[in-house]
């Protein structure tokens, strides 16, 4: 059985206005694993994450890092964001430095390493966006993109063994996100845990080993990836939609097009080679 990396159990938070971030949450992230957590407008995506980073502390309920409950001393709280590393939605929300160099710096910086340690982490965060040409840009000159990426880069100068992503996706044009989801790949294969939080359930669809769906600030409902096509239109009900490759699937089934049983396909891609093998088969079966 697969570890689990962050815990939440029967979390608990109100706002000051009174309205409710986290009811009774509880989840369990898997190390190593992709995970995207769905839901509507306020369902409590963002709030779950700022409890997993520890910038907000449950009212009630615990949140376990390791299988440790959080520290929220100083020092605690230091030593967890250099392991759990987060991606604001907004990218502006997060940049402050003047240049992109000094951006990525500031988090190592702080902890106290070494200059050249420092250097080090930030060449190896550059590489791995692909920002290399950028490094002494003013941030203020930069793309949307080309935003998120440096906010991804000064999480990663911190090596986290958790990257935690706001809506990654959000106000990219297509090219931007499949580089986006490119660089999620390889650091993947890295060993990161990565867990993000998308609207996009075409993407969630194909993208994450598993799912969790969020109402009202409780865990509505989660999945692993092998019952994505049995759980994930189910979450219709909630304002999330069905992924379009499922429906388009359900529907050539239904037609005699493709098998009803075997391989239920997560994106177009894999779609369509399931169509160019089922025609082959028949082609080959009337010859």
């Amino acid at each position: 059985m697969t570890e689990n990396i962050l815990e939440l159990r029967e979390v608990g938070y109100r706002y000051p206005d009174g309205s409710t971030g986290l009811n009774r949450c509880s989840l369990s992230i898997q190390r190593g694993c992709r995970s995207v957590v769905l839901g509507a407008n306020g369902a409590g995506k963002t709030t779950l994450f700022l409890h997993l980073n520890g910038i907000l502390r449950p009212e009630t309920g615990t949140v376990l890092f390791n299988g440790k409950p959080l520290d929220y001393g100083r020092q605690g709280l230091r030593e967890l964001r250099s392991r759990i590393g987060l991606v604001f939605q907004n990218p502006d929300a997060q940049l402050f430095s003047a240049s992109v160099r000094e951006d990525i710096s500031f988090g190592p910086l702080n902890l106290g390493l070494a200059n050249k340690i420092v250097r080090s982490r930030v060449e190896e965060a550059l590489a791995a966006v692909d920002l290399e040409e950028c490094a002494d840009k003013p941030v203020h000159a930069l793309s949307y993109g080309q935003k998120k990426r440096v906010c991804i880069a000064g999480v990663l100068a911190m090596q986290p063994d958790v990257i935690i992503l706001d809506e990654p996706t959000a106000g990219l044009d297509l090219k931007v996100q499949h580089e986006l989801l490119e660089i999620l790949r390889r650091l993947h294969g890295q060993g990161k845990t990565i867990v993000m939080a998308t609207h996009d359930v075409d993407l969630a669809y194909a993208w994450a080993d598993n799912a969790y769906l969020l109402d009202a600030g409780r865990l509505a409902a989660e999945c692993h990836a092998d019952r994505f096509s049995e759980v994930f239109p189910s979450f219709g009900m909630y304002g999330v939609g069905v992924p379009k490759v499922a429906e388009l699937h359900q529907i050539l089934a239904a037609h005699g097009v493709i098998p009803r049983n075997g391989m239920i396909p997560r994106s177009h891609e894999e779609l369509v080679r399931l169509l160019f093998t089922n025609r082959t088969g028949l082609e080959a079966s009337l010859a």
